[in-house]
């Protein structure tokens, strides 16, 4: 095989070689881990030290000195040999830090290590999520302002139904994306370390440690939250924290997925009916066979991500579920693959909706001339009350209407123009309202208050968010393929 061609010959998810971004890339990167784990050492330490154990201020120096050189030759060779990446780490951290070698680790279980920096990662990748998440809803908030007037077709069963705005609609997406970032929040808010209890969460070892002295192991352990950042850990866990914790994160970033999801859906559609399309570069190509396509393949692929994030979720809720007594260890293998990619894939669904929502395209000769293929349907009730106010007789009108509308409806279904408004013009009955027609089929008339909503919409919860996370604005939307 050729040299060149090495790392073409492995498979490497396309969550890394196609859409996830460097920051969660680095974010769940085994450097990443490893270095917590030397930061909890280093930590736990520290910590015993101030308790008054006998530590000394040169081990603790050479574990510092050796905090981020981490020898991975050394740690792999180790786990080979012991079958566990704890323990190997610790070895591999002792060969560096001799004089400190006795006391790495020392009262912890692995779970000390693991657990707690798997939190510190969880907390990192929301933190990550969270800014995209608020650009995303900027950048959906400024397309609707800006079309906050423009009168579209709604759609119900996707079938022509009243009219809204093209700006009322993205308030819609935006509202779901907004309901996102409180879940979030409240699951940032949420977020407990294991924080330092032992084997099986009873702190025996601790304990031990400390001859027996309760307030200082309840110290040590706010000691080492402190330090690695938190307030708070788990007042009670078996060996790990509970697993419920990583069911509630993912199901956050599902909820993020549906709405992404729907966001995408509804773009294809639009897309399809020639209203709004996603952005399309000079160069791009839409089929290889048909040129003139332009497909919506950012959309396409948000919804793709979308269903794979949606379906990840249940991993964490089974997990939780199927912990036995104070652990089993069924859950490592499971995590590792369902916690990262879920993030990962979160991360590249937000990346591309950036994209999408930053510059669409909208057609507004489209949507009008899809609106006015529609709308003398609507105006229909409009048109009779002006005609029953001008002296006629309402149950001859409506008969009239419900005449001209289906004879123009079955002319539609053979490719004609709408000509409902030109066959009630020459009907003597409506006569009186004929000078009006064009008045009361006007499209801002059916759009009830939806530029309004749009305006209190942004007020009331855009505007809060825009000032919340102002220093998170304004983030490059560029897709990675």
């Amino acid at each position: 095989m050729n040299a060149e061609n090495t790392q073409e010959s492995s498979y490497v998810s396309p969550l890394s070689r196609r859409f996830a971004t460097p920051a969660m890339l680095e974010n769940f990167s085994e450097l990443k881990k490893f270095l917590i784990w030397r930061r909890i050492w280093i930590a736990l330490a520290e910590a015993e030290k101030e308790l008054g154990l006998p530590i000394t201020d040169a081990q603790l120096a050479e574990l510092r000195a050796h905090a981020e050189d981490i020898n991975f030759a050394a740690a792999e060779a180790y786990e080979r040999k012991f079958r566990h990446d704890v323990m190997a780490h610790v070895h591999a951290y002792g060969d560096q830090c001799p004089t400190a070698r006795p006391i790495i680790h020392l009262g912890a279980t692995s779970c000390e290590i693991g657990d707690n920096a798997d939190v510190l990662i969880l907390r990192d990748g929301l933190l990550i999520l969270r800014r995209k998440l608020v650009n995303l809803i900027d950048r959906l908030a400024a397309f609707a302002e800006k079309q906050r007037s423009l009168p579209c077709l709604g759609w119900t069963h996707y079938q022509p139904a009243q009219l809204t705005t093209v700006g009322k609609r993205a308030c819609l997406w935006a509202q779901d994306f907004v309901t996102d970032l409180e879940e979030i929040e409240t699951r940032l808010a949420r977020l407990r370390l294991r924080g330092v209890k032992g084997t099986t969460g009873t702190q025996a070892s601790f304990l031990e440690l400390f001859d027996g002295d309760d307030a200082k192991v309840l110290r040590l352990e706010k000691l080492v939250a402190k330090k690695l950042g938190f307030d708070a850990c788990f007042p009670v866990t078996g060996q790990t924290y509970p697993r419920k914790m990583d069911s509630q994160v993912l199901a956050a970033l599902s909820g993020l997925g549906q709405s992404a999801h729907k966001f995408a859906n509804d773009m294809r559609l639009l897309q399809n009916l020639h209203e709004i399309e996603e952005p399309f570069e000079s160069d791009q190509i839409g089929s290889s066979a048909m040129a003139y396509k332009r497909n919506p393949m950012r959309c396409e692929r948000i919804t793709g991500l979308a269903r794979f994030l949606i379906c990840l979720e249940p991993n964490a809720a089974f997990t939780a579920a199927g912990q036995w007594l104070e652990r089993t260890l069924d859950d490592s293998a499971n995590r590792r693959l369902s916690l990262s990619e879920a993030f990962l894939t979160a991360d590249a669904i937000l990346q591309i909706a950036l994209n999408v929502a930053g510059d669409p395209v909208v057609r507004p000769a489209m949507i009008a001339a899809n609106v006015k293929r529609e709308l003398p349907f609507m105006a229909t009730e409009a048109i009779l009350m002006a005609a029953v106010k001008s002296g006629g007789d309402r149950q001859e009108l409506h008969e009239a209407i419900r005449r001209h509308s289906l004879a123009s409806a079955e002319r539609m279904r053979d490719g004609a123009e709408n000509d409902l408004l030109k066959r009630l013009a020459k009907d003597k009955l409506f006569a009186k309202v004929r000078d009006e027609l064009p008045h009361l089929a006007d499209p801002v008339r059916f759009v009830g208050r939806a530029p309004a909503q749009v305006n209190e919409f942004i007020k009331t919860v855009i505007s809060p968010v825009r000032k919340k996370y102002s220093a998170d604005l304004g983030m490059s939307a560029e897709l990675k393929v």
